[in-house]
């Protein structure tokens, strides 16, 4: 048992490595799929242990400063611009931004990710609708310590980009969410940090 555990440490990092490099360079910002695909890639099996989220996430940021340090620092940048933009089209549903464009780990396919806490989902599909901007609705599961709750989710394009607006209750502002049960509270962002990031303030 002891033996083995070198040989599973050296997997884990090389699926981490790996699991970066795809999500670098192959288009997809989700942790678990580039998890997966790294694994099968280097002949993983079940039973050897699998890397974290914040190990693949460490392993991105040095691919990104090591391999793309000329265009990543302006790809994210952009990107903030543009949820800036997108954020203050929005400002009466407090929006905020999450995700791989706040962490800075964006890719050139990423999503910008903002969260919403409107007293209605419904006044920002109508809000939408009357500014002709198309969008597409999903359900996405979140977590509030223990609890799973469903949230709608829309799909649309700002400025070229694909962006995803999670609606929650407005009273769910001042709760700490999650993406998964065990998994770290998602960092997020107002417009004022957002604008102070985008003018060379922060992040």
């Amino acid at each position: 048992m002891t033996r083995n555990r070198p040989r599973q440490n050296g997997m884990r990092a090389a699926i981490a490595a790996a699991a970066a490099r795809i999500m670098a360079e192959g288009g997809t910002d989700n942790f678990a799929l580039a998890k997966r695909k790294a694994a099968r890639q280097l002949g993983a099996t079940d039973k050897q242990a699998l890397p974290g989220n914040e190990e693949i996430e460490a392993e991105l940021r040095a691919y990104l400063e090591l391999y793309q340090a000329d265009e990543h620092p302006d790809r994210i940048r952009e990107l903030r611009r543009i949820a800036l933009s997108m954020m203050r089209e929005l400002a009466e549903f407090t929006p905020y931004l999450t995700g791989p464009v706040l962490k800075g780990i964006a890719g050139p396919y990423s999503d910008i990710e903002l969260q919403l806490f409107p007293d209605s989902g419904k006044d920002v599909e109508i809000f939408l609708l009357n500014r002709n901007i198309q969008f597409s609705s999903t359900e996405a599961r979140r977590y509030s310590g223990d609890r799973a709750r469903s949230v709608t989710v829309l799909e649309l394009d700002w400025e070229g980009v694909p962006v995803k607006l999670s609606l929650f209750d407005s009273r769910d502002e001042r709760i700490t969410l999650k993406t998964t049960q065990i998994g770290k509270v998602m960092d997020r962002a107002g417009i004022p940090e957002v604008s102070a990031m985008v003018q060379g303030a922060g992040g």
